[in-house]
């Protein structure tokens, strides 16, 4: 069973908006063991919209295409779907009624007629309420295949998909089923990893496919299994699983498809009645956004000082400068002094520092690009870890992050 998604809209194609809701698609389609063949951007003009339509045909079962469904004359989906399946706009009084309602509760302002004329659909069309929004989705069938017309606002997009599309798709179709489960794994490259799992790759079970997602300081681990009974799939992923433990269990974190590392983090830190704060320089507030991301992180995290300029260390966290003077504003000494100055100040169990050089001019200090230090203070200690990840300013500040949250995981773990 296959589809094929088309993004409609000239936002993409220049580079103004980055189109997310592919991703979004692929990923719930895979879930019902449905395989994208194919993800095309193209503009919002007639003729080209009716050839990818013809085009996806010859390759898809479902054929999914989002934006162009706007109430202004630039958005021409509606009008081209019309002409593609020989048929006429028609008022469709539900979606008329919902429209008016959106105007009446949320927007202060009379409604337009623009926006009355988006519940004018193709007869031919089931409309697909958007509970969002004022332009509905709208599914169509033809040659024993399906065709979905979604709004491109990606909340709209995805509770159609979530509410609409996906129920009707599985009610519509047969389809294998497919299960993933995705290793989370930080600390070691993609290829040394695989030189130490590589008998248990190659015992895998036929069903089973493995596939290596490399990121900035972490590598994940897909495992994919394909068939028709559910129960063994899972079944031989778990085991699979299971196993792999025997070969890199120091470096598994987790698993995608469960919690975040963040959020094992806020769990262990909530459990245990732990508290935690960051002082970052380089990493600007990445560390905090994060911690911040995970609902009811307000029980375990208590602030952040991002101390980015060698005066913020001074003045907010109160680093001595003779202390910089001496040892540079990236080395162990003022990360120490960080951690132990922003741990006293939030008054937390735990607490994390980063000061680096990312590039791609030293700054204040004398470190070589890419020099990170970590320092963690838990209770009364406090240690402090330097690494060097590379010479690119994105490289190094997202490894860092990384690093940061695998330390303080490992940290919780044990104690």
């Amino acid at each position: 069973m296959n589809a094929e998604i088309i993004t409609i809209g000239d936002e993409i194609l220049i580079g103004q908006i980055t189109d997310t809701n592919s991703a979004f698609l692929g990923k719930q389609l895979n879930k019902i063991g449905i395989d994208v063949v194919q993800i095309t951007s193209i503009k919002d003009e007639e003729n080209i919209i009716i050839k990818a339509l013809e085009d996806a045909e010859t390759r898809a079962d479902i054929i999914i295409t989002t934006g162009g469904l706007g109430p202004t004359k630039d958005d021409l989906t509606k009008h081209t779907l019309c002409k593609y399946f020989n048929d006429e706009l028609v008022m469709d009084q539900k979606t008329l009624e919902h429209i008016e309602m959106i105007f009446k509760k949320y927007i202060n302002h009379p409604i337009l007629e623009a926006n009355r004329s988006q519940a004018n659909l193709p007869s031919k069309c089931i409309a697909l309420q958007n509970k969002y929004g004022t332009a509905p989705g709208m599914w169509f069938e033809k040659d024993e295949k399906v065709f979905v017309s979604l709004p491109g606002v990606p909340f709209e997009m995805k509770a159609l998909v979530n509410n609409e599309m996906i129920p009707r798709l599985k009610d519509r179709f047969n389809r294998p089923f497919i299960v993933h489960k995705t290793v989370l794994t930080y600390g070691l490259g993609e290829s040394a990893i695989a030189d130490k799992i590589e008998e248990w790759e190659n015992n895998l079970p036929d069903f089973i496919k493995l596939a290596y997602l490399p990121s900035l300081g972490r590598v994940r681990l897909r495992l994919t299994a394909r068939g028709n009974d559910e129960d063994l799939l899972i079944k031989g992923v778990n085991e699979s699983v299971k196993s792999l433990h025997d070969y890199i269990g120091d470096i598994i974190k987790g698993y995608e498809d469960e919690n975040s590392i963040e959020e094992q983090i806020g769990s262990i830190l909530t459990e245990k009645g732990l508290s935690l704060a960051t002082a970052e320089s380089f990493t600007g507030g990445k560390l905090a956004s994060i911690f911040t991301s995970v609902p009811g992180a307000s029980a375990y995290f208590k602030g952040s000082i991002v101390s980015y300029a060698t005066s913020a260390k001074q003045e907010v966290l109160g680093v001595p400068e003779d202390l910089i003077t001496q040892h540079s504003v990236v080395s162990e000494e003022v990360a120490k002094e960080m951690v132990t100055r922003v741990k006293n100040m939030f008054s937390t169990d735990i607490a994390i520092s980063t000061t680096g050089n990312a590039g791609p001019t030293k700054g204040d200090s004398d470190a070589e690009i890419g020099t990170v230090f970590i320092g963690i203070a838990f209770k009364t200690k406090v240690m402090v870890e330097k690494f060097n990840f590379g010479n690119h300013r994105e490289r190094v500040t997202q490894k860092a992050v990384n690093k940061s949250l695998e330390m303080i995981f490992d940290l919780l773990s044990k104690n």
